[in-house]
Formats: structure tokens, C-alpha cells, sequence
């Protein structure tokens, strides 16, 4: 599981910093996840084929979260996209670009498909054969969710050497991957972890976009490998915090440390302060395994 960072500072973009996008490779699966003015630069910056992109998550409609989504758009456009693209975002997201691509006359060479999202409650959005993604109700100042991305669990790998010395035929491979024991001509049962190896654990991401702290949460993104949660604030700005319904670097540790999180991703950065280094100080005081995110940053996590 691989995370690139293309921006994560809060507000407005700057000759230095990108508001948020990130992308998310899982299971062979590519996914955008927010689109802030500037992100078809920064995925060029960052070496990431467009066309791999068949799925865009949008957490809620503030500007540093959706306004590169248009220009990206039309980008795959006049590249010659014609694979269908799939957006996942608040409803009135399809409004909003499609009044857009009308008034411009730049409609899509591709098929563009809108899942409006309306529901306070958490919902299976998206789901193949590999991956499921949930939302993760938020509260900030609009309708906002989180998603969280969850690789479906792999078949067992088979252990050759047992399945032969039971001299058990290849027809019931299948079988024993799945978790099947398997029974002998003479009626002998044989275990199927005996037959098998546990295969490679499934791994899980949260994407907790804007929110003031909220422990409600938790139980959804319980025992997650890895939580990015913004962190637009250092704790002297708790109260501005609470105001503008953001989280601080330490609530969002908390969040973490109380879900059981195996690593935390910080961003969103308020860019009022001169470096990020504080954020991952103040964090660390609550919980043990931070990672600060930044643009252009990646991570691989197995």
C-alpha cells in the first residue's frame, strides 16, 4: 500500500505548499482522493499516470478540496481519456461541474460518473473484487466525510509440500485456499492449516478530511493500519480550532492512540506557521508513530 502526499496545507495554495489531494495505491488500485487547485500539477511532479486514475474521492465543497477537480477533468479530456471516470463526493458536486463543462462547451471524451453522497451515516461507496471504501461521517462547517479504504482479505497461500505428501488432487487447490479442509478416501480429515499458510494481512487506510475532534468515529476506523487525520492547528490554537471545526496535531494523535491505529499521518496544516516540524512534536506526546505528511511525500506501508 503506497500513499503520495500531492498537497496537504490548509486554505489557499502557495508557491510553497498545495492544498489537499493525495493518492492512494492499494491492491493494484489507484485513487484520488480530494482534488485542490494545482493537482494535475503535482501528479505530474510526482510521476503519476492520469490514466491509472479511474476513481476521485471528494471529502466535502471547500475550495482546497475540489477546485482542481474541473482542470483535471478536462486535462484527462484533451489527453484522449476514454475510460469512464467515477467521482465520489458531497451531492451538488455534479452540479457544480457540469454547469462547468456546459458553459464551456468542454464536455468529456470519456463517460463521467457522479455518486452523490447525502447520508450521516457511514455507507459502502465503492466495492470490486480487492477493495471496499466506506465513508466516515465528519463534522466541519459543510456536509464532509472521511473514507476509508480496506484491502479484502487475500486467499490462504498453499502449502505444496503437504498437498502432496497427502497425495491430495489438484481439484481441491481451490478449496483449501479458500479455507477449506479437506476429507481422504479413508474418511481422514486433514486440517486445513495443516494444507495452508495464513496469507498476507489485509491492509486498511482512513482518510479523515476536515473535522472538528470527534470520537464518534472510532469504532469505524478501529485497529486501521495506517489514519491520516488533519491536523490544521498546534494546540495553542485549540480554541480556533473548535471555532472553524478543525482538529489540532494532538486531538488527532488522540483519535489514533484510541482507535488502536497502527501508524498516523498528519496534515492540513493551517499555513500561519513557519514549519510543520511541531505538529509531529505535539503528537507524539499522545501517540508514538507519526509520519508528518508533505507535499510530494510518500509512504509504503505493508
Amino acid at each position: 500500500m503506497k500513499l503520495t502526499i500531492l498537497g496537504c496545507y490548509a486554505a489557499t495554495p502557495r508557491t510553497i505548499t498545495n492544498p489537499t489531494s493525495q493518492v492512494l495505491e492499494i491492491k493494484n488500485r489507484m485513487f484520488l482522493i480530494d482534488c485542490g487547485e494545482g493537482t494535475q500539477v503535482q501528479l505530474r511532479k510526482n510521476k503519476i499516470k492520469f490514466s491509472k486514475i479511474n476513481h476521485i474521492f471528494i471529502s466535502h465543497l471547500h475550495g482546497d478540496h475540489f477546485f482542481g477537480l474541473i482542470g483535471t477533468i478536462s486535462t484527462f479530456a484533451l489527453l484522449g481519456r476514454t475510460t469512464d471516470l467515477h467521482i465520489y463526493g458531497p451531492k451538488g458536486i455534479k452540479e457544480i461541474i457540469t454547469l462547468q463543462l456546459r458553459l464551456s462547451n468542454s464536455w468529456t471524451t470519456y463517460e463521467l460518473f457522479f455518486h452523490e453522497l447525502e447520508s450521516k451515516e457511514s455507507e459502502v461507496i465503492f466495492e470490486d473484487n480487492r477493495v471496499i471504501v466506506k465513508t466516515i461521517p465528519l463534522k466541519h462547517r459543510v456536509y464532509t466525510n472521511g473514507f476509508l479504504f480496506q484491502e479484502k482479505p487475500a486467499d490462504r497461500k498453499l502449502n505444496v509440500d503437504a498437498v502432496q505428501q497427502y497425495n491430495i488432487h489438484t481439484a481441491y487447490y481451490q478449496k483449501i485456499k479458500g479455507g477449506g479442509n479437506v476429507t481422504l478416501d479413508d474418511g481422514t480429515v486433514i486440517e486445513n492449516e495443516k494444507l495452508s499458510f495464513d496469507p498476507i494481512p489485509a491492509l486498511s487506510y482512513a482518510f479523515c478530511s476536515d473535522t472538528v475532534y470527534k470520537e464518534d468515529i472510532i469504532p469505524l476506523i478501529k485497529d486501521v493500519d495506517v489514519l491520516y487525520h488533519e491536523s490544521t492547528f498546534l494546540e495553542s490554537e485549540a480554541p480556533l480550532a473548535l471555532k472553524t471545526l478543525h482538529s489540532t496535531a494532538k486531538e488527532a494523535a488522540r483519535i489514533a492512540l484510541k482507535a488502536n491505529a497502527k501508524q498516523l499521518v498528519l496534515g492540513h496544516y493551517s499555513t500561519r506557521y513557519d514549519g510543520i516540524e511541531r505538529f509531529k512534536q505535539e503528537a507524539e506526546e499522545i501517540f508514538p508513530n507519526v509520519l508528518l505528511g508533505d507535499d510530494g511525500r510518500s509512504f509504503e506501508f505493508d
